[in-house]
């Protein structure tokens, strides 16, 4: 195979010891440069690190730990190929907000699963610059809860909290008087469920809320996620201008909580973050890095660990783009809505969103795609808008709807924001892992990894070919010489479509000989990807 061009990230950065257990020490020996500095293009983000450059280089400690090629990290050098990020699927609609207490303004939306049930905790109300408010002021100073057993359906509790309109048969669980002591706004909210281990019972559920009395972020808690009570009259964090959707979760892999809000930066709308044991207070916030990224006003975060791969942070960000006036404005779908919008601020009419998608391994430093991730799609009704196209903050497994699939991830993200009288919920796919892939074309290329040391007895591969593509993998030693056994020549053609194949060479694919020793891997790719790998003591169905 004619190799033409590469790209060899040896030379360029600096690799160090993975084996300490946190993100920070995993970034600074990270290697992950942008392509621009030799003259080849990769598709994706590009971040640069620290180490000690060469063969010699101390192996990077994977363990048995699940890697995605969301990054440069484990990557040596690209043999054309490259690093593709996958939009997720468009799916159905899911749900409207359309109760009498819910209205177009609909945002802030946290999804987790809780036991057997997923649970959506989102604001109600009208937006108050749209038309439907003038006709029926509902505020939007309120919290709701839906649930689901499939991810697809989903039902309003009645909980018989909040009143509204003389009965509390509704769904809603929080409203700004119940926040009064704190000037609690339950408009701008994150809950999750904590999973530090340590956290008491009757604490297990938090809402991250924005209160003026003084100005910061609070905490409400909760022993079943429905009735909260204030954890503390102090917020925990107050630098920030915290007018969106503001989280806090327990990182279990560096065993701290994290906090992540918004703050402008000369002008431009921003992430800061702290990190800390106690969730009751956080030392002063930091900016986060996107080296090699462009400027680019990030409205939202959705920071959360990928569950799958804890040691990664994923984040969705929705962007913030205020395109100005001009023909192409004005043959957006709703231009007379945009106008009415214009009239109470100009941006409410020219801005649109769009959400990307961006990784880090230390929750500060982050590789962040210039690319959407998921783009406003076709013009239609309630398409095109400020708002829409906000990817809600978690991420569910669900059952595919292809008989004997693997699972997929669901995403959800809003439609058609304060255009009518709700907001509209869109699912969206993606397969497991599936955010990024190494990926060759027909033509072929190589992927080949920095030292690597791992814990297990076997190589199991998320991956899709074409019918006529394949991939093989050799293992290396540490300086770069073919195992004996374990050659290209020695792989079979792996080809289909599976999230867990295990890797086989001749009549073998025990890897415990070469467990805990410094090796590279080379997959060698044919119009395919493959999207993350694994090794493990359990070998995966050949699906």
């Amino acid at each position: 195979m004619t190799k033409t061009a590469y790209i060899d990230f040896r030379n360029l950065s600096l690799m160090g010891n993975d084996t300490m257990q946190t993100r920070r020490d995993w970034m600074k020996s990270a290697t992950l440069l942008g392509a621009s500095a030799i003259g080849y293009t990769v598709a994706g983000p590009t971040v640069r690190g620290n180490g000690s450059e060469g063969s010699g280089a101390e192996a990077i400690n994977i363990g048995s730990r699940r890697e995605l090629f969301v990054d440069q990290y484990l990557i040596e050098r690209l043999d054309d190929a490259r690093l593709e990020l996958h939009r997720p699927q468009r799916r159905e609609i899911v749900f409207r907000t359309d109760a009498p207490w819910e209205g177009n303004g609909s945002a802030y939306q946290s999804v987790f699963r809780d036991g057997d049930v997923f649970r959506m905790y989102y604001r109600g109300g009208h937006h108050t610059a749209s038309k439907a408010y003038e006709k029926e002021k509902n505020s939007w100073e309120t919290l709701c809860l839906a649930e689901s057993h499939d991810g697809i359906h989903w039902t309003r509790p009645e909980l018989d909290i909040v009143e509204f309109q003389g009965s509390t048969k509704n769904n809603l669980i929080l409203d700004a008087d119940m926040v009064s002591e704190i000037g609690g706004s339950p408009a701008h909210t994150a809950t999750f469920k904590d999973t530090n281990p340590d956290c008491p019972d009757e604490e297990r559920y938090k809402i991250v809320i924005v209160g003026s009395k003084p100005r910061g972020l609070y905490l409400l808690v909760s022993a079943d996620g429905v009735h909260f009570r204030l954890k503390s009259k102090q917020p925990f964090t107050t630098t920030g201008a915290f007018d969106s959707q503001n989280l806090m979760f327990w990182d279990s892999v560096g065993k701290v909580y994290r906090e992540y809000h918004r703050q402008f930066d000369q002008g431009v709308r921003g992430i800061m973050t702290a990190s800390s044991l106690d969730p009751n207070r956080f030392p002063e916030p930091q900016w986060l890095d996107y080296p090699g990224a462009a400027e680019q006003a990030l409205y939202t975060n959705q920071i959360q660990p990928y569950y799958r791969a804890p040691h990664i942070l994923m984040g969705f960000p929705m962007r913030y783009m205020d395109r100005g006036w001009s023909p192409s404005m004005e043959q957006l779908p709703g231009l007379e809505e945009r106008q009415y919008r214009a009239k109470q601020h100009p941006r409410y009419g020219t801005t649109v969103t769009d959400a990307a998608f961006m990784t880090s391994r230390d929750g500060e430093t982050f590789s962040r795609w210039d690319e959407a991730f998921i783009r406003p799609g076709p013009a239609t009704k309630d398409s095109w808008v400020y708002g829409d196209n906000f990817i809600f903050w978690g991420m569910l497994q669900t059952k595919s709807d292809l008989d004997g699939a693997p699972d997929d991830i669901s995403l959800y993200a809003t439609e058609g924001y304060w255009q009518g009288d709700s907001t509209t919920v869109r699912r969206y796919t993606l397969r497991q892992d599936g955010f990024v892939s190494a990926r060759a074309g027909w033509k072929g290329g190589s992927v080949l990894t920095k030292p690597l040391v791992f814990d297990g007895s076997r190589l199991e591969l998320n991956f899709a070919t074409s019918a006529a593509g394949s991939i093989r993998v050799e293992i290396q030693d540490g300086e770069g010489k073919p195992v004996d056994g374990f050659a290209l020549q020695d792989c079979p053609e792996i080809f289909g479509d599976s999230i867990t194949r295990t890797v086989v060479w001749k009549d073998t694919q025990d890897l415990s000989s070469l467990s805990g020793k410094p090796v590279r891997l080379r997959f060698d790719l044919q119009d395919a990807d493959i999207f993350s790998f694994q090794f493990s003591n359990a070998g995966g169905e050949a699906r």
